[in-house]
């Protein structure tokens, strides 16, 4: 008879690097069962308790730049190199498209396919917060499993790059040479975050516009701010297919966490991001306890109702769920 592991169990076999110990672990951290959540969260405090060197690196960029052939050319390398990999997605979006990361995984043939490798795609369906710190718990488990280097990919658009940022130390942003008016096509604030600049395919036709794009893109980041680390925002080329130009961004990567580690930043940054997922958590916990208050769920009903109708103000209907919960709590 198959029996369940405890948390004691399943810690002893995620930190001696076992793929479905890790799983497992995953699975339940992701669950949204109250029991579940109870186990998951003395398996995070015992995983937190363990000392990890771990680099988080985010990596983003529009549909159709590559993004899962980059993933598995840097992944490759750095196996190569004596690393851990574990891939992750943020993926907010999966509800819709049904996700694309389990394709990017099976493109990912090479990759997920080492033992040294391990891909998850993000949970399906949610809400972006609630993929995000599932997300971060994730990278948690991984650096316990003892994957050294987590690649944390945004497959969905729009808030997902500022909520992979907040769960990065390093945030690469991938572009295309020759992508029509690609500047002005990159938000300002995803430009602003980014560590590092990687122009991809540098090879065949898109080879003649790399050197012009090189110069478009320094020249567009000399106008932001200097980075409070001292650090200067890199432009660098590669090709996955061909794997070209890999050796320069891992050297450029461990010139960043150098600096990042000598200056005391990435220590700083993760205190920032922690307190941040703090307040995320409370948010979550707040939001949950109340919308699933049986009290505030009769209310509710009848108080959108009254909104619809034009009986009532949306913010005057908010406030006077909140004033009830309260006097009852």
């Amino acid at each position: 008879m198959h029996r369940e592991l405890t948390i004691d169990g399943m810690f002893e076999k995620l930190i001696a690097g076992d793929r479905v110990a890790l799983s497992k672990a995953i699975t339940l951290v992701e669950s949204s069962k109250e029991e579940h959540q109870a186990k998951a969260t003395q398996l995070l405090t015992k995983c937190a308790e363990r000392d990890s060197k771990s680099r988080r690196i985010g990596i983003t960029g529009v549909p159709g730049v590559g993004k899962s052939t980059f993933i598995e050319a840097l992944g490759l390398q750095l196996i190569a190199n004596g690393r851990k990999v574990a891939v992750l997605a943020v993926d907010p979006s999966s509800d819709l498209t049904k996700g694309s990361i389990l394709g990017d995984k099976t493109r990912m043939e090479q990759l997920s396919a080492d033992a040294n490798a391990f891909i998850r795609p993000s949970p399906s369906g949610g809400a972006l917060g609630g993929v995000a710190r599932s997300t971060r718990e994730t990278v948690v488990l991984c650096e316990a499993a003892g994957y050294d280097h987590i690649l944390i990919e945004t497959v969905g658009v729009g808030q997902s790059e500022t909520v992979v940022h907040s769960l990065v130390d390093m945030f690469v942003l991938l572009v295309l040479a020759n992508a029509g008016d690609e500047l002005q096509g990159i938000k300002r604030g995803i430009m602003e975050m980014a560590d590092m600049v990687v122009i991809n395919k540098d090879d065949g036709a898109n080879a003649a516009y790399t050197k012009m794009a090189v110069a478009g893109y320094a020249q567009a980041l000399h106008m932001f701010p200097a980075k409070e680390s001292g650090w200067t925002v890199p432009v660098l080329t590669c090709s996955s297919t061909e794997l070209r130009g890999f050796d320069e961004i891992l050297a450029t990567a461990e010139q960043y966490f150098a600096l990042m580690e000598s200056t005391g930043r990435l220590q700083l940054e993760r205190a920032e991001q922690s307190r941040f997922w703090l307040y995320r958590a409370i948010d979550e916990e707040l939001r949950t306890r109340f919308l699933h208050d049986p009290n505030v769920q009769h209310q509710l009903e009848v108080l959108e109702d009254k909104v619809a109708l034009g009986k009532i103000g949306p913010f005057e209907a908010a406030r006077e769920l909140l004033r009830n919960w309260n006097q009852i709590n």
